[in-house]
């Protein structure tokens, strides 16, 4: 005789199932809504957290016209066997930032919400969907401009970089939104000498610049073009690459005020609000 699954067991194979982990992730950011803790099976590799987020991707009711980049700290890379993550940015979640406007940036009430100064890779043309391996000179190649902007580091889950990458990773590379700010003219020759502060609520919090991120930003367009290639989803022409903290990443709450200067090009500002269901 067969026997009936418990309801536990039942509850186990659900939270597993990186369909029924995205459509929780999904729910918790269209309410704006956060999530105590992680809504199942934590997944222990990339392949797993890819499972989730792709999954997510077709549940989200929006278009994706870019992607984040992160750093991957280097005493997850051995386990995990890479340096950087990526997670998909929706159209409804790029913000334009002209002049001195402050851009408001919604942060989940209990969930994570941090500033994040970057430099934005515009690709140029469409990626050769057969090309899985790419150089740095090949990845300058597609870029057409790069903008200053600030990432809006943004999850449902409070925990989730305490979690690790591979969770960071399965809700969309931990990304709530983007700010694009004014282009970087001549970036190929200026892009390695632009120094970026960012000032949350009138103090210093982080300096730095491309060179910041390991490889510089550009390492993050070429990781992205591979890693987009072998999932499937080669880059197209358009396609934003946010291509990672360079003055690091400052956790903000409701009522924050963030000014990230880069200079000799502009101040970006921005305000934190709550989140509102989308």
């Amino acid at each position: 005789m067969t026997s009936t699954p418990s309801l536990a067991s039942q509850d186990d194979a659900l939270s597993a199932d990186p369909a029924a982990i995205a459509q929780q992730f999904v729910a918790a950011r269209l309410a704006a809504r956060s999530t105590p803790d992680y809504p199942g099976v934590i997944p222990q590799n990339m392949a797993e957290s890819y499972a989730i987020q792709d999954a997510a991707i077709g549940l989200f009711p929006d278009e994706v016209v870019g992607w984040k980049v992160g750093g991957v700290p280097p005493e997850q890379q051995p386990k995990l066997g890479i340096h950087r993550l990526a997670g998909a940015i929706f159209a409804r979640n790029v913000w334009p930032a002209p002049g001195d406007t402050v851009v408001p940036l919604p942060e989940i009430e209990g969930g994570f919400a941090a500033v994040e100064a970057e430099f934005i890779a515009r690709i140029g043309v469409d990626a050769d969907p057969a090309k899985t391996d790419w150089t740095i000179e090949d990845a300058m190649g597609v870029v057409d401009k790069v903008f200053i902007g600030v990432e809006l580091a943004g999850s449902p889950l409070s925990t989730i970089n305490d979690l690790g990458s591979a969770v960071v990773a399965s809700d969309f590379g931990n990304n709530g939104g983007l700010m694009i700010g004014p282009e970087v003219e001549n970036w190929r020759e200026r892009l390695d000498g632009i120094t970026v502060d960012t000032v949350i609520n009138g103090a210093s919090v982080g300096t730095g610049g491309s060179q910041s991120l390991a490889g510089g930003a550009m390492e993050s367009v070429r990781f992205l073009l591979e890693h987009c290639a072998r999932w499937g989803r080669p880059l197209k022409a358009g396609t934003l690459v946010s291509t990672g903290a360079v003055t690091g990443v400052h956790r903000v709450r409701a009522g924050d005020e963030a000014v990230c200067s880069f200079k000799g090009i502009a101040e970006l500002h921005c305000s934190v609000v709550r989140a509102e269901a989308q």
